[in-house]
């Protein structure tokens, strides 16, 4: 896939989601089903699958989880160009209880450290860095080094990306306490990542990580005085508020019955990029990432439940009918 033709570049988290074929406790299950997994994955898979371009900038195991991987992502037309391999680590696997569904625990293996965190400065494609349209960078690949040195140092060498210019470099805040030592580290690190990004998306105790508040409203401003163009606060049943220097707006949410919640999120971004690529305005992108969000979370499964173009079409035009 040639730069020029690339829309999307994610950072970050990749592995292999093993979902329970039954219900209750892991202690209880028998048997479970393998999927392509990770939050910077999730959201290339999904904005492929609604016609973008997209790259992952990560790294697997020397296993066969780690071939996996790249087959799956070749599968839903996603370049493997920047998938490294680091030969002394496994690829992550994470284990999901479906307990509850709306909010599974997760048991990651990512022990002495995940694949995806060792990228350094010579793993980085950095011509696609500067000038892809979209950088999709999130919150774990700072939790530890050399990622964060890598990321931050990604960030600082592209020109904060403008919307004028059809370019944005959007923050997924993707807040996960087992990464971190404390939350005053984590803000830390979000608020170095600040100063160069243009969107940041989170939920409420994701923003209140990043910038010390869990009212959407007030967190959106505080992320706007950081001369961000777009501030997106995922509020659950409430909906999503989005935010720009112009004013905010709250969106409501597709209520559907869930059978996981895992990859709703993600699901969420990958709407965002298309939406954002499309020349969308603010609140029809978030009519559509809530509408994505809300399919993923009816199915199981992160990758492999990413909606088409035609399936969100039909939900965001029957609810306004």
């Amino acid at each position: 896939m040639s730069l020029e033709g690339l829309d999307l570049l994610t950072v970050g988290r990749v592995g292999v989601d093993l979902y329970p074929q039954q219900t209750g406790p892991l202690s209880q299950v028998r048997t479970f089903e393998k999927f392509l997994g990770g939050t910077a994955t999730n959201v290339a898979v999904g904005a492929s699958r609604l016609g973008r371009k997209s790259a992952v900038l990560t790294k697997v195991g020397a296993d066969g989880f780690g071939e996996y991987v790249r087959e799956a992502l070749l599968g839903f037309g996603v370049s493997t160009e920047y998938v490294g391999t680091s030969p002394e680590l496994l690829t992550p696997i994470v284990f999901c209880e479906l307990n509850p569904p709306e909010d599974p625990p997760l048991l990651f293996y990512r022990r002495p450290m995940a694949p995806d965190l060792t990228l350094t400065s010579q793993d980085v494609p950095w011509d696609v860095v500067r000038d892809v349209p979209i950088l999709w960078v999130t919150g774990t690949g700072v939790s530890v080094e050399p990622a964060r040195s890598t990321q931050l140092e990604m960030l600082a060498k592209r020109p904060r990306a403008h919307a004028r210019e059809g370019r944005w470099t959007i923050l997924d805040l993707d807040w996960r306490e087992m990464f971190w030592p404390t939350p005053q580290q984590a803000r830390a690190e979000y608020d170095a990542m600040l100063d160069h990004v243009t969107v940041a998306v989170g939920n409420r105790a994701e923003v209140e990580v990043a910038v010390g508040t869990s009212d959407p409203h007030e967190a959106a401003s505080r992320l706007l005085e950081r001369g961000l163009e777009l501030a997106v606060v995922k509020m659950g049943a409430q909906g999503v508020l989005v935010a720009t220097p112009e004013g905010s707006t709250v969106v409501p949410p597709h209520r559907v019955e869930v059978v996981c919640g895992l990859g709703s999120g993600d699901a969420f971004g990958a709407a965002l990029v298309h939406g954002l690529l499309a020349g969308w305005d603010p609140v029809r992108c978030a009519q559509y990432a809530n509408a994505a969000g809300a399919i993923v979370a009816s199915r199981l499964a992160c990758a492999d439940a990413m909606p088409t173009i035609a399936e969100l079409d039909a939900l965001v035009e029957g609810a306004q009918t």
